[in-house]
């Protein structure tokens, strides 16, 4: 489950990390000690070394090939406080990737006969309002309902400490209006997992955590996993952690009744391991019926997306790729499998921010499992002149624009609701995004002019973007003020009881940090207004007679959040 609000527009940029080798006691997996393991293992240990520091919040690492464990280990800190490591049988929170979970819960109702996928979501919800527009339960499934996403609700942030019933939390949604006709599009949904979770418990008379944990996770062994809560004791639990302005911080707190069955579970690598096993049997569904899982969603414009049932496809120099990754309080997690080569990935890590995430090293892992090391693509030399054809406005949707611009010998390219990103020739057609899987291909006509673009390398359906004759907006120019202004704008100012952001100033220059996010600069639009390049963000101080704030205003994707300043 993506929690971040901040960066949370970068989604449409892609859809995208033991002392021994060990095996699984339990499992029935068995263990794989060749000499060319060894050397995988000394290769991934050093991409994991490297990446997670024995001093910082770490990692939990699993690789299994052919059914059998070939890496196991745990890096960096379970817990700062205590110094204690990470081991590779800690439980973690899994955020999203509870989603798969939820999804198979929901085929194996649909292969007792309880519910078809088909059906109206009114039928087990006969409260939630239907718009005059039919919402099936396979459209919540593959993120195409068009129903509000609660995470995306500024209201929501208030409700973070609170333990909240479910028809509390839906309720929160459900009267919003929907941002697309059912089918029409793909937008990841947290609110269609949790109507998914009321479903399961209206038709199976249990409560999604013990639906999920008698059926699918004693079923299958996995005795470290739960449905997590802060007041159960569970052992072999990690801390979570963000990064704060002086280092790490504990996570902010979270209720796990607010992201319930989009992503309330926690897990260990040994336990997805059993998990990845099973779903190449019959245990918990049919394969047929698995199937369905991994077929990605089409349109009713008939274009298919990138996403299944709680699961992404996609594919890595021909091999299948099915993945998913998650994002909670304190926690960062990712799984990948590649079916065709029986090769699983999972990483899960106790931190939300300050490094790399986890999906790009498992891909890095999976790739040198099967033999196909990743290599970013290489960038060639475009002379200013011919970079200057790309430049434009791109009309992705009727309400919706790209901007491509040039700085100096560098293209960079700005989506609705976020900032610049440089986009990188591979050839004269081929763009990339580095330490991404995104790729913008152009296109042109016979006389050699741009037309347009894909996007593609998302967990939705590709991009496309057509160019435009429109003439480029200006860009938000920053105005001087003098930096002695800036010494009344420094200090905390919450949001929400955990969420925050913090003013400091470094000579200057003016930085707003939100919790567990990296620093930004603002720049100046007005001597109280101020605007971030990486972003679309804007803050504007509150201010007192004194030249003091005494809060501000976070302006991003049309909401207005206010703030107050604490310290």
């Amino acid at each position: 489950m993506q929690m971040r609000n901040w960066n949370s527009v970068k989604r449409l940029l892609s859809a995208l990390a033991l002392t021994v080798l060990l095996g699984l006691s339990s499992s029935g997996i068995a263990q794989s000690a060749g000499a060319s393991d060894k050397d995988l293992a000394t290769a991934i240990n050093e991409i994991l070394t490297q990446t997670y520091k024995s001093n910082e919040p770490g990692a939990s690492v699993v690789i299994v090939k052919d059914g059998k464990v070939i890496f196991r280990k745990g890096y960096g800190m379970a817990n700062l406080e205590l110094g204690v490591p990470v081991e590779p049988d800690m439980i973690f929170r899994l955020g999203s990737v509870t989603k798969q979970f939820t999804a198979v819960a929901i085929l194996m109702l649909a292969e007792q006969g309880k519910l078809s996928l088909d059906e109206d979501i009114t039928k087990f919800l006969p409260d939630y309002p239907a718009k005059t527009q039919r919402v099936t339960v396979e459209q919540l499934l593959n993120h195409t309902s068009g129903i509000k996403s609660y995470t995306s609700l500024p209201e929501w942030l208030l409700m973070w400490r609170k333990d909240t019933e479910l028809n509390e939390l839906i309720g929160l949604f459900k009267d919003k209006p929907t941002d697309f006709a059912p089918g029409e599009r793909w937008s990841y949904n947290n609110s269609g997992y949790v109507l998914l979770g009321a479903i399961i418990e209206k038709a199976s008379g249990q409560s999604y955590q013990d639906f999920i944990e008698k059926n699918i996770f004693q079923r299958l062994g996995m005795a470290h996993s739960f449905y997590d809560n802060t007041a159960r004791v569970i052992p072999r639990r990690v801390t979570g952690y963000s990064k704060g302005k002086d280092g790490y911080i504990n996570a902010p707190y979270l209720s796990m009744t607010q992201p319930h069955a989009a992503g309330a579970l926690a897990s260990s690598v040994d336990d997805l391991a059993l998990w990845d096993a099973a779903l190449y049997t019959d245990k918990l569904v049919k394969q047929e019926t698995l199937k369905r899982a991994w077929t990605p969603a089409k349109l009713t414009n008939g274009k298919l997306t990138h996403y299944g049932f709680g699961w992404a496809m996609n594919s890595y120099e021909g091999h299948t790729v099915i993945e998913h990754g998650g994002g909670i309080n304190g926690f960062s997690t990712y799984a990948l499998r590649m079916p065709d080569d029986r090769v699983f990935v999972a990483a899960l890590t106790n931190k939300d921010s300050g490094g790399p995430g986890p999906a790009r090293v498992v891909l890095k892992i999976a790739a040198l499992t099967v033999g196909e090391p990743y290599r970013e693509p290489t960038v060639i030399n475009l002379a200013p002149s011919a970079l200057d054809n790309y430049i434009g406005v791109y009309q992705l949707s009727e309400k919706e624009e790209a901007i491509i611009r040039r700085e100096g010998e560098k293209l960079f390219v700005s989506f609705p609701g976020a900032g610049k990103t440089e986009i990188n020739p591979s050839s004269e057609t081929e763009f990339f995004i580095k330490d991404s899987r995104s790729r913008l291909s152009f296109t042109r006509n016979a006389a050699g002019l741009v037309m347009g673009f894909v996007l593609s390398g998302s967990s939705g359906p590709d991009q496309e973007a057509t160019k435009t004759n429109k003439p480029l907006p200006a860009e938000r120019q920053a105005i001087v003020v003098d930096p002695a202004v800036y010494d009344g704008y420094v200090g905390e100012y919450e949001i929400a009881p955990s969420f925050s952001i913090t003013i400091t100033k470094e000579g200057n220059k003016l930085l707003a940090q939100a919790t567990g996010q990296p620093k930004l600069e603002l720049f100046p639009e007005s001597p109280t207004k101020f605007f971030v390049k990486e972003v679309a963000v804007q803050i504007e101080f509150v201010v007192e007679g004194t030249g003091k704030a005494t809060g501000l205003v976070l302006y991003q994707g049309g909401r207005q959040l206010p703030a107050k300043k604490i310290k």
